[in-house]
């Protein structure tokens, strides 16, 4: 770009500003006002991108804390969902009492829903039939 295409500014640069952008445009094939034009660009694409951060910052940690509980509380439904099944298979065995024999029944009877279980999602099969038929 040719010297006339572009507008002129004069500034007052602090001493020991002075000192490092003489320092950098000591260097071949350097030249200061390049290496200003360069500072101001980044300094004003900086400031844009906080202009951003302020637009949407606060949006996006809502978004963030409300997927962070949402998260929190998928975790602990599959918890207690787990707790359950595990409760179903291991007390409600059809054996009398919940003796060792019971226990055995109930954690073949889990470890058969979830394989099944297993097998869906690695299937990604998005059926109708409920989990209760997959353990049945």
């Amino acid at each position: 770009m040719r010297n006339r295409d572009k507008v002129r500014y004069q500034l007052f640069l602090e001493p020991r500003l002075a000192d490092r952008l003489e320092e950098l445009a000591a260097r071949p094939g350097v030249a200061r006002s390049d290496i200003l034009v360069e500072a101001l660009d980044a300094w004003l694409t900086r400031q844009g991108g906080h202009d951003l951060d302020e637009r949407f910052g606060v949006r996006l940690d809502r978004m963030s804390r409300s997927l962070g509980r949402a998260e929190r509380d998928i975790q602990v439904l599959l918890e207690s969902l787990s707790l359950f099944v595990h409760y179903q298979f291991c007390l409600n065995a059809q054996i009398p009492e919940p003796d060792a024999a019971a226990r055995a029944v109930g954690r073949d009877r889990f470890q058969k829903f979830i394989d099944q279980i297993g097998r869906r999602m690695a299937a990604g099969a998005d059926s109708d039939a409920s989990i209760a038929e997959a353990a049945a």
